[in-house]
């Protein structure tokens, strides 16, 4: 995964040095070596993340990062302060002035380039939440996502926390009992996972140095499950421990506190989650809402042609402006139209909302599933090439033949296969128009090859 860095410091030798080292990792990095210069450039052509110092003479760090946040143009971009000020009240008041995260001076490489994957991840499905918003305004339907975030509280959040030892769970219960929070606490990783997945909490805290549970085996299971990969995880972690910053960060941790854990800052920290978590929640809700009033297929529940047309245009001007490619799938069932002729309309409407349920359920999270028309979908993917589309195509097609299809006719299960079509586009720009048309010829292919298969543009 790559990103568009921006790097902001007063002191020249420390700019070179961690483009040099972000170059190296094919991060593209842009600079900046002052506030106003840093807000200037982020305003113009909002990066992906910003490397923040905080000691710059005229406008420091901290009111740097509380312009950013401030204005709607940047206030979604993650902000990580690098400083050499290691006080807990240093780190504190960066989180409340808005960053993301603040690592002190020297910054060790590891910690650095997971922490940056990690918080370029979470923008990037924030991203695509606003860009459907944007979409659905084009029919006319309320976009109401530049405001969600100015209404997004933390009172009344549940927490959930996983340690061997009372004190976590006496700062939270202590220091949010202002915002009418609940607090559980387990020590058992298999009754922690059970209570996640029958309830919704805003954060769950684990400590990785308890001796009973494999702290990273939890968060990966949290991460898989359909019910629980969204809620957010953040883990202690002792101070110097790289290796596992790194693969908890890796495995899709939001958040972590080095011991020992300073109270205000796991607030600070905590407080941040919640209105993450409730901000992405409710971008999800105002644009389902949105969806379901006109731009869903009413059969199988997924995005219609419609609105796929308009979000396309959309996302090649993102991808264009960024200079990064996207995939797109097309797909067709294999001779569907014995399906109908053989056993009715109603089965095949069955055999649709299966198939349209499992591409669902085999993509990520920021991809888009259409129905084109017909029996034909479609599965855009924003920052894949040839090579990750492929990938994709031959796991969708491996999904719906691996499994019978359960039908109310008599016959009670139907085999059924997809044909699939890949196009990529160029990082300098493309037409939607052409990369449909490039995968409907792969898909054209594939079918005159045999059907069941899948073939690339490329």
């Amino acid at each position: 995964m790559t990103a568009r860095v921006l790097v902001v410091d007063d002191v020249l030798p420390n700019v070179k040095l961690l483009e040099a080292r972000l170059s190296s990792e094919y991060f593209h990095v842009m600079t900046a070596f002052g506030g106003q210069e840093a807000l200037d450039k982020a305003f113009l052509n909002p990066p992906d993340i910003v490397l923040l110092d905080v000691m710059m003479p005229q406008m420091d760090g901290f009111e740097t990062c509380r312009r950013l946040k401030a204005d709607p143009r940047t206030c979604h971009v993650p902000v990580i302060m690098v400083t050499a000020l290691s006080a807990s009240e240093d780190r504190v008041r960066g989180l409340e002035a808005g960053a993301d995260d603040f690592l002190t001076k020297p910054v060790r490489d590891v910690a650095l380039y997971a922490r940056i994957r990690s918080l370029v991840r979470l923008k990037m499905l924030a991203d695509e939440w606003r860009l459907r918003s944007a979409t659905s305004g084009r029919f006319g339907m309320a976009d109401d996502s530049a405001t969600i975030q100015g209404e997004i509280s933390t009172k009344g959040a549940r927490l959930l926390v996983v340690d061997e030892l009372p004190g976590l769970t006496r700062m939270l219960t202590q220091n949010l009992a202002a915002d009418d929070a609940t607090v559980e606490v387990t020590a058992d990783a298999a009754d922690a996972l059970h209570r996640a997945n029958q309830s919704v909490y805003d954060t769950i805290v684990i400590n990785t140095l308890m001796r009973k549970v494999d702290a990273l085996r939890l968060c990966a299971e949290l991460r898989s499950g359909e019910h629980t990969r969204q809620m957010p995880l953040m883990t202690v972690i002792e101070d110097g421990d790289d290796a596992r910053l790194a693969r908890v960060l890796d495995i899709g941790v939001n958040d972590y506190l080095l011991t020992p854990v300073e109270p205000n800052e796991l607030i600070a920290r905590v407080r941040t989650q919640i209105r993450r978590r409730r901000y992405m929640e409710a971008l999800r809700q105002n644009y389902e809402r949105n969806m379901a009033l006109a731009l869903t297929d009413a059969l199988t529940g997924l995005h219609n042609r419609r609105y796929m047309e308009a979000h396309l245009g959309n996302l090649a001007q993102r991808a264009t402006h960024s200079e990064r490619t996207m995939a797109l799938l097309m797909i067709d069932i294999d001779h569907f139209k014995n399906v109908n002729d053989t056993y009715g309309h109603p089965v095949g409407d069955q055999v649709l909302r299966a198939v349209a349920e499992r591409l669902q359920h085999n993509v990520r999270p920021f991809d888009t599933v259409a129905r084109w028309g017909g029996e034909e979908f479609m599965v855009v993917m924003p920052e894949a090439d040839d090579k990750v589309g492929r990938v994709v195509a031959e796991r969708l097609r491996t999904k719906v033949e691996q499994a019978p299809i359960a039908v109310t006719h008599p016959v009670g299960t139907l085999n059924i296969t997809i044909s699939v079509g890949i196009a990529a586009s160029q990082p300098k720009g493309f037409h939607p128009a052409e990369l449909i048309q490039a995968a409907d010829a792969a898909l054209y292919r594939a079918k005159q090859a045999g059907r069941n298969r899948s073939e690339s543009a490329a």
